[in-house]
């Protein structure tokens, strides 16, 4: 990494106490290692699977996250409701209703004085129809934004809605990354105009799971049609991560990696950095 670019850290969907867990004991070593500038992490599900409180939010901000990013599931649990009003640095999707708490983006000053914008965007297709259409809110929103450097979650359902806003903000963010499916993409590059892009990060939680639940409940809907309890899956922990470097001088990015890190070999891995 060159002295005019900084490196962020985006961590895929937390799932749960286990997620957490994992994230917790991650953090430390991957930045010994790396050294990123800004990490930011989706934790929509970071509460029993579904939803973010208070609890869960602290926990990920004291691994080391800067940013936590959101999505469909944020008002699952009605404390988010306060917890969002409250605090600047857990956003929501930017084109949500007016009308709901919190923020959908945030200009986040690093350590050295540079400034990034964070920009939390929702998809529309298979996806609930109130959200504003997100190819005319990040328009709006960008005339306003006078960092260099933009970094963009995008969180949707749809890979091709995914890809359509990756080559539409291509040249115009640093950044945009896919959250919600918490299946990885093997897709990540740097556009032609010097945007980074990945349909989806992916997620941190249990790879022996379907989407970070145990796999019986969601088989068992899907045979029946009937509701399930779904519960968070424990086995075989997996970290999945973008990491980005972008140029501070012109805000595009130089490089996108995408690793999967796994709970069971994680301290032989990086054995030097724990």
């Amino acid at each position: 990494m060159q002295n005019d670019s900084i490196r962020v850290f985006f961590i895929g969907d937390i799932i749960g106490r286990y997620g957490r867990y994992f994230l917790s004991k991650a953090l430390l070593p991957l930045k010994r290692k790396y050294k990123p500038n800004l990490i930011i992490a989706n934790g929509e599900n970071s509460a029993g699977g579904l939803g973010i409180i208070k609890k869960t939010a602290d926990e990920i901000f004291n691994a080391g996250v800067d940013i936590i990013t959101t999505g469909n599931h944020v008002w699952d649990k009605k404390e988010a409701l306060p917890l969002l009003k409250e605090n600047k640095f857990i956003l929501r999707p930017v084109n949500f209703p007016d009308v709901v708490p919190g923020n959908g983006f945030l200009e986040f000053s690093l350590k050295d004085g540079e400034k990034v914008t964070i920009i939390n965007l929702q998809g529309r297709v298979f996806m609930e129809p109130v959200v504003d259409n997100p190819f005319n809110a990040i328009d709006r929103l960008l005339k306003r934004v006078d960092t260099k450097i933009v970094f963009v979650d995008f969180h949707a359902e749809a890979t091709a809605e995914k890809q359509a806003m990756g080559f539409y903000l291509d040249g115009r963010v640093s950044a945009v990354i896919g959250t919600h499916t918490h299946v990885q993409t093997t897709d990540y590059r740097v556009l032609s105009n010097g945007t980074a892009y990945q349909t989806d990060v992916g997620m941190t939680g249990s790879l022996d799971s379907i989407i970070g639940m145990k796999r019986q409940p969601i088989i068992q809907r899907f045979l029946t049609g009937i509701n399930q309890r779904f519960e968070v899956a424990k086995a075989n922990q997996i970290l999945d991560i973008a990491i980005i470097d972008i140029n501070t001088k012109i805000g595009k990015a130089e490089k996108i990696v995408s690793k999967r890190l796994y709970e069971s070999n994680f301290q032989t891995e990086f054995k030097d950095y724990i």
